[in-house]
């Protein structure tokens, strides 16, 4: 048996296929080059999701002639997508407007005016969430400026959801996806009747809910014909990004942590506490194993300004002369510090670690007789890993235990400078796995076919392929570099 997994981001789709063991038998990507991000407006950000499905299509008949099997062998799919994002569709299953997708921010203040309408209490309690700029608030402002697309509308979807339907012809959604854009009752465990009332939305837009792990819709005919897969495989998983991240990681468990490093910059702790002090910054969603019995929170902080800050850096100063890692490479004969120079990275959207403040991306000090572009290069990677660990502090701050943080190999953890500040300045240990989105996507799909229980069975020490611990040695050095970036930081934020 085969299955196949998907991680459809905002910057190109993966996909991987594995066997009944876990074990990769193919990886590609599609695009190459990253999928554009449309922006009519400043502070919105917008994909067309057919271009997601046109891709897919494409990717799928790439990774089964790289794998050299016969796509008859594959028994289950698996799909982890980019959180956040908001699909609408209407009665004809036609995509009624470009995607709203996860960074852009122009329904803040409309998930901050339900905050205040509702009341801190009734938000954190029911939705352990502010409505925030989610899908939610996204939907709402829909209903508020577009009326003639609302009025459209048969479901709302999230970008997974959306792909499924395309496999499938079936509209359906889960708990996780229902939690991560804000619209999950978790006291009455449904999805939350408070928020659409209070916005006046009919809860006939919400999509059928079915588990994770569970057969949840086939591959139709349209679907096989379109896509290249076989007519009747099982959706047997499905996940937003980060979730899905922890899963690849193995981290399940309350007091487990996992990263990633992408477009975005996550940390993601898992808890069994569905309490939060921090009702803004921090994120609380319903995690993959999560029960009304036996919660599992992942607790999330995001970083809308991470990858992208140093893909901005590579395209526009370095011109892409050279790759990421001959970028790494220069940046790391640079001292600690950057020579003074300060870089925020926080120029894509909203940042809700920093209260739903849009404060942009800036860079200070730089001295046009001194610093040269690798200079730049140096603070961009420092100035990334320094809101990693200035968000991690909150995640502690609000409970999330310190432990060993785990990353894939496949974004910004690639970066021994990135990962080494991250390591010495919170004094903990940062294992590196080889291991990606798509492949843990494939790897739920063999669980949801009962091929093995747990990603324990397979992910092990051996797929360890570096680990950093601190620089004791230059840790004073790291600290207050930090210390002058987060000065920088408050007083930005301040002003």
């Amino acid at each position: 048996m085969k299955f196949i997994g998907y991680d459809v981001g905002s910057s190109s789709l993966k996909a991987s296929i594995v066997d009944e063991h876990g074990k990769v038998i193919a990886h590609a990507k599609y695009p190459e080059s990253e999928m554009a991000i449309d922006s009519p407006k400043i502070g919105w950000a917008e994909q067309d999701p057919e271009q997601w499905w046109q891709n897919l299509r494409i990717l799928t008949q790439k990774v089964i002639a790289e794998s050299h099997i016969d796509k008859n062998e594959i028994k289950g799919i698996g799909i982890s997508y980019q959180m956040h994002g908001l699909v609408l569709v209407g009665k004809d299953k036609q995509v009624l407007r470009p995607s709203i997708i996860w960074c852009d921010s122009r329904a803040v203040e409309t998930g901050d005016k339900a905050f205040d309408d509702l009341g801190e209490e009734v938000c954190m309690n029911k939705l352990l969430n502010s409505p925030g700029n989610f899908t939610a608030s996204k939907l709402k402002w829909v209903k508020e400026n577009e009326p003639e697309v609302y009025e459209k509308i048969w479901k709302f979807m999230l970008p997974g959801d959306f792909i499924a339907l395309k496999l499938s012809g079936e509209a359906t959604t889960t708990v996780t996806g229902l939690s991560e854009g804000v619209l999950w009752d978790f006291q009455k465990h449904q999805a939350s009747k408070t928020l659409l009332n209070h916005w006046g939305i009919d809860e006939s837009l919400v999509s059928k809910v079915v588990d994770n792990f569970t057969e949840q819709c086939v591959v139709s005919k349209q679907g096989a014909e379109e896509s290249g897969l076989t007519e009747g495989i099982p959706i047997l998983y499905r996940a937003g990004d980060q979730p899905n991240n922890a899963l690849s990681l193995n981290v399940m468990n309350p007091g487990e942590i996992a990263a990633t490093g992408g477009t975005s910059g996550v940390v993601y702790g898992v808890t069994d506490n569905i309490h939060s002090k921090e009702s803004v910054r921090v994120n609380n969603f319903a995690h993959i194993n999560h029960t009304k019995e036996q919660p599992r929170i992942g607790k999330m902080l995001c970083l809308n300004g991470a990858g992208i800050q140093y893909s901005w850096l590579r395209h526009q100063v370095d011109q892409k002369r050279h790759s990421y890692q001959e970028l790494n490479d220069l940046a790391s004969q640079i001292p600690i510090g950057s020579d003074g120079i300060i870089v925020l990275p926080f120029g894509n959207g909203a940042e809700r670690v920093l209260k739903n403040k849009d404060i942009g991306s800036s860079t200070y000090n730089v001295n046009f007789n001194r610093h040269k572009s690798v200079h730049l290069f140096r603070a961009g990677l420092e100035g990334i890993a320094y809101s990693f660990v200035y968000g991690t502090e909150i995640l502690m701050n609000d409970g999330l235990q310190k432990g060993i943080i785990k990353a894939g190999g496949d974004n910004l953890f690639r970066s021994s400078l990135f990962a080494q500040s991250i390591a010495t300045l919170l004094d903990t240990e940062i294992r590196i796995f080889d291991t990606t989105g798509s492949t843990g996507a494939a790897r739920a799909a063999a669980i949801g076919a009962g091929a093995f229980e747990t990603l324990t069975d397979i992910l092990t020490e051996k797929d360890i392929t570096t680990t950093y611990i601190p620089d004791f040695k230059n840790m004073d050095q790291y600290r207050e570099s930090y210390g002058k970036w987060k000065n920088k930081l408050e007083q930005v934020i301040s002003s």
